[in-house]
């Protein structure tokens, strides 16, 4: 990798592990080919714009996130590490806070229903502070996680995201 923040370390799990599910009443294959849709995230995820920094949006791709409440911002960094249509989609986040693997899976439940899982992994920033402050920050972040899942899921099924 060329990117200096992206060593061997940001690949492996974290400690600061989140997960959310939800079900679509869609075939996989568009449920999919709307995840991936990496500009459209900013459709579903709160507060969040997300481009393609380089590449096609496929593997080695480079991807940012920048989540804005007031004025902070939070810049979130990922590559695209795998792409397994329409099935998963894996990425590292090599930024400055977030670190780690996350993946994103469809599980087709028939011709017509989805199961979405979005699972995370992040390596906690500030040592002892950050292990010590994750039971805290964790409830918010499976909530913002299943709460953006549930809008992705609304606009899929409304016909909106595909």
């Amino acid at each position: 990798m060329t990117d200096p923040s992206f060593d061997d370390a940001v690949t492996q799990p974290g400690t600061g592990e989140v997960t959310a599910t939800v079900i679509v009443r869609a075939p996989a294959e568009r449920v999919f080919a709307a995840l991936i849709d990496w500009p459209r995230q900013s459709d579903w995820i709160p507060f969040t714009t997300v481009r393609v920094l380089s590449g096609d949006g496929g593997e080695g791709s480079s991807i940012e996130a920048v989540t804005r409440v007031g004025p902070a911002a939070l810049r979130d960094l990922m590559r695209v590490v795998k792409v397994d249509p329409p099935f998963e989609v894996r990425v590292v986040h090599h930024g400055k806070v977030l670190r780690g693997p996350g993946v994103l899976r469809c599980t087709p439940l028939g011709a017509s229903r989805t199961q979405v899982v979005w699972h995370e992994w992040f390596h906690l920033p500030a040592g002892v502070a950050g292990k010590a402050a994750w039971p805290v920050l964790w409830p918010g972040s499976k909530v913002s996680l299943t709460g953006a899942l549930r809008r992705f899921a609304r606009l899929v099924e409304a016909g909106k995201l595909s």
